[in-house]
């Protein structure tokens, strides 16, 4: 049974699993379903084709589900997913899909999203990543599970973050972040690898060995780096975490990727 303050507005297409609880003034109002045990704080507000997984908790002022801003979108029937165990902060906004992207906005399982962090329309997050506060996320944008963006950071429209990767504080993201990727700066360059969450995600210290011979390699100034990738590739087939970057990097991409400054950093 769900424990909802007699201020709380809710809507006749709302669904509420067992024992959520909805706080005072918050409006739900769409066709909105909302997982067992799930904490709803005051002042929450939530619309649209919404979905929220168990086990969440919303703070006041937060905007779920609201039309996105895209002066493209029309009125289309698009949604948003969020999965199971997320928190989502004061004054968090997070918008559904348009027609340009697929009609879905989509957040993962074990997702941290900051106060004032913004999650535009048709952006795919991956379980356990976290914006940290007032991250702004552009439409289309996708981060891998596990990634870190920092506090202030803005990430360009089409950017894709990698997995295990990491944003600086204060970035603007306009190019791809490789997996287990580090990067910083305005506009934001590939500092390295972020070796202190491959350590404490307890990667294997040999295979991180290897990923930084890899990175060494496709980021140096021989060649093109289509063909340092084809070499990592070649010489590195069958180790885990080189194979995740060079898929990453072979995949198509609306955006380029960052680079380092002045080729490897030491860092890596």
């Amino acid at each position: 049974m769900a424990n909802i303050h007699p201020t709380a507005i809710i809507g006749e297409n709302v669904s509420l699993g067992e024992n959520v609880s909805v706080g005072a003034y918050s409006v739900l109002d769409g066709d909105i379903s909302i997982g067992d045990n799930s904490v709803l704080h005051s002042h929450v507000a939530i619309a649209g084709e919404t979905e929220i997984g168990a086990n969440g908790e919303i703070f006041p002022f937060a905007s779920v589900g609201h039309q996105p801003q895209d002066k493209k979108y029309a009125g289309e029937r698009s949604r948003l997913v969020i999965g199971n165990n997320c928190s989502i902060r004061e004054n968090v906004t997070i918008n559904p899909g348009t027609s340009g992207g697929g009609m879905e906005t989509r957040i993962g399982n074990d997702v941290l999203l900051m106060a004032g962090a913004h999650v535009a329309h048709d952006c795919q997050l991956g379980d356990g990543v976290i914006l940290v506060n007032h991250v702004a996320l552009a439409g289309h944008v996708t981060v891998d599970e596990h990634a870190i963006v920092g506090g202030l950071s803005g990430v360009h429209q089409f950017v894709r973050i990698g997995a295990h990767s990491i944003v600086g504080a204060m970035s603007m993201v306009e190019n791809d972040v490789i997996p287990f990727g580090s990067v910083l700066g305005n506009r934001a360059y590939l500092g390295g690898l972020n070796l202190v969450g491959l350590k404490r995600r307890n990667f294997d210290r040999e295979e991180i060995h290897t990923l930084r011979a890899a990175y060494r390699m496709i980021f140096s100034n021989e060649g093109t780096l289509r063909e340092r990738v084809e070499d990592a590739a070649e010489i590195f087939e069958g180790h885990e975490l080189v194979d995740i970057v060079v898929s990453f990097v072979r995949k198509p991409s609306e955006r380029s990727l960052c680079m380092p400054k002045n080729g490897v950093d030491g860092h890596e």
